[in-house]
Parts: structure tokens; sequence; C-alpha cells
């Protein structure tokens, strides 16, 4: 026992510090999870573009009116099972590719960031199930020596209300789990997260609302990125933690680097708009290249093979065929680039 926990001491003041040692950003996608097995391996395709980085996103889900964490039965697909999502991290092992694991819970009709109880009785069905999900998922990534495994995604009021369950659990996690872990908060809580210092990095989904114009300038956009560094770097510099982008993304549509979440549900009565996608990434990318607190992220999403319903991807969040690919090839070789 003894060794072990020495190990796990030495694992955490030497090795956790991994990401931030580096000379490069990371360069990362987050990865569709797909229905069936893969048809063609996709990591390939992933590496044209320079990414170095792969987001494997194994969901879970609550049902209406539940409070117990659902996952890996035949309600879900193929590589949304840890079976298939250990395919997944498998693959991008092989094709060269770093992974951060990254389960995510969702809702019917809901958001996970609202996720809360009115009894005691939820609270612990939910936290017992949640235990089991993202256990099994600790056990995959230190089967796969995972590069990075991120603890829970946007639990905004479940961090905030219950704080002892989680550092309770980021305990339990790392007995299993050597590796350096990150909890990916919402842009719009992040700074009202208390268990930064029970993590090693910062994690943001970076959705921050800039401007609403259906095409602002690079320029323009660069400065509306100023005050929300500021709040970044601030928050880095009090719990010495790196800031790290769980989740980054724009819909090619007018007005994309605006309020995204009021945009998804009518994206497809919009019109796309790639150059906004384009300038937005484009404004992301320069605006941080210079910050020493801020390690790179994962874009949000890249279909495998491209499979998407027509008219949809020509307004989705991915870049695949869109003016953004090459935005994206550029930056990720420059990030990838040791100074």
């Amino acid at each position: 026992m003894l060794s072990r926990v020495l190990i796990l001491l030495l694992v955490f003041t030497l090795g956790n510090d991994a990401l931030s040692q580096e000379e490069t950003r990371v360069s990362g996608v987050c990865l569709v999870a797909p229905r069936d097995s893969f048809a063609v391996d996709p990591m390939p395709e992933l590496c044209r573009i320079n990414c170095e980085w792969l987001a494997v996103v194994p969901y879970a889900f609550i049902p209406r009116d539940g409070s117990e964490v659902k996952f890996g039965n035949n309600h879900f697909w193929w590589g949304e099972t840890p079976r298939g999502a250990e395919h997944t991290v498998a693959l991008a092992k092989q094709n060269g590719l770093k992974v951060m694991l990254k389960p995510h819970v969702w809702m019917h009709d809901k958001w996970v960031g609202d996720l809360e109880f009115d009894n005691e009785t939820d609270w612990q069905n939910f936290e017992r199930s949640y235990r089991d999900y993202i256990l099994k998922f600790a056990e995959i990534a230190e089967k796969h020596k995972v590069e990075l495994l991120c603890v829970a995604t946007e639990f905004k009021l479940a961090v905030q209300q219950r704080p002892e369950y989680w550092r309770a659990l980021i305990k339990e996690i790392r007995e299993i789990y050597s590796g350096p872990l990150t909890y990916c908060s919402n842009w719009d809580s992040f700074e009202d997260v208390s268990i930064w210092d029970a993590v090693d990095y910062i994690g943001v989904s970076a959705y921050f609302p800039l401007n609403e114009k259906p095409n602002p300038s690079i320029k323009e956009l660069k400065r509306n990125w100023d005050p929300v560094k500021k709040r970044l770097e601030k928050i880095s510099k009090k719990y010495n933690r790196k800031i790290i982008f769980t989740e980054y993304g724009y819909l090619s549509v007018d007005g994309c680097a605006g309020k995204t979440w009021l945009l998804e549900p009518k994206r497809m009565q919009m019109d796309p708009n790639e150059q906004a996608q384009a300038n937005a990434l484009e404004a992301l990318y320069s605006s941080f290249e210079e910050e020493d607190y801020w390690i790179g992220g994962f874009l949000w999403k890249w279909y495998p093979n491209g499979r998407v319903r027509p008219g949809f991807k020509e307004r989705d969040y991915t870049p695949q065929d869109k003016i953004s690919e090459e935005v994206i090839r550029n930056w990720y070789q420059e990030f990838n680039t040791p100074d």
C-alpha cells in the first residue's frame, strides 16, 4: 500500500504537469461517437489537419424525472459505450494521437448544468450511479495510458452545491488512474467552481458569447476576447492551474460568435456562413497564441468519415470541407511546432 501511495504522489507532483511542460499546445478535436463500429479508420483524416489530440466522449443519460445515470446499454450508439470508447481510444493511439477521455451525461429536454434535486435520496442515487460511470472510464483510461481524463462535464449546480462529493470522487479516481485530471466547466460558471485545486487543469467549455453581428471581423472578435482573457488569467493564477478549452467551436451560420445555445435550435432555418465560423476560430487562436496560461483545447466537433445528414453539416460546428478546415490545419501546425 505504501509503495502505491508513493507512486501516486510522484505522479501527482511530477507527472501530472506533463501537458504544461510540453512545448506544444493541445491541438485537439472532439470526435462524434458513431452509431456502429468504424467502417473506415477516421484517424488519418484528423492527422491531415494536424490534429494531435482526440477527445473521446462516451455518453450517459439520466431519464426524464429520474436521478440515476444510465450508460453502456442497448439504448446507446456503439461509440458511446465502454466497448466502443475503448476501441476508439486504442485506434487513436495506433495512429499516434493523444487522448482525452471525456464522459458526458445528457438529459431529456434539460441541460445537465441545471441538474439538482430537492431530496437527499435522489442526490445519493445520482452520486452513486455517476461514481460507477466515471470509475469505469477511469479504468479504461489507465489501461490505455490515456493522457488526460475529464472527471465530469458542465455539472454547474451539482458541483457548486455538492463539492465534497466531487472531492471524494476525485480521490477515488486517482487511486485507479495515474494521469492528469480536469473538470469541464461551462463558460458561465468557471469562476464559481471551488474544486479546481483538486484537479490538474481548469477545463472550460468556451462558448463565450462575444459578438452577435452576422459576420464580425477578426479584429472585432479579438477585442471581444480581451475581457474574457483577463477573467481566465485571473482564475488560472488564483489556483495555479493552466486553462484548457475542453470544448470550443462555432456553428457555420450568421452570428455564430454570439449566443450559440440560442442559434442551435433554429440553425436549419438560418443561412450557412462559413466565413463567420472561420473568422471566429481565427480570432480565438490568434487571441490566445501568446498566453502561457492557455494550453490549447478540443474543437467541437468532427464526424467520422464525414457522415452527416444533408443540409445539417453546412450549418453545424464541424469544419469539415469548409473554410475553417484550412484555418485549423494552419494553426494546429503552428501549435505543434516547439518554440
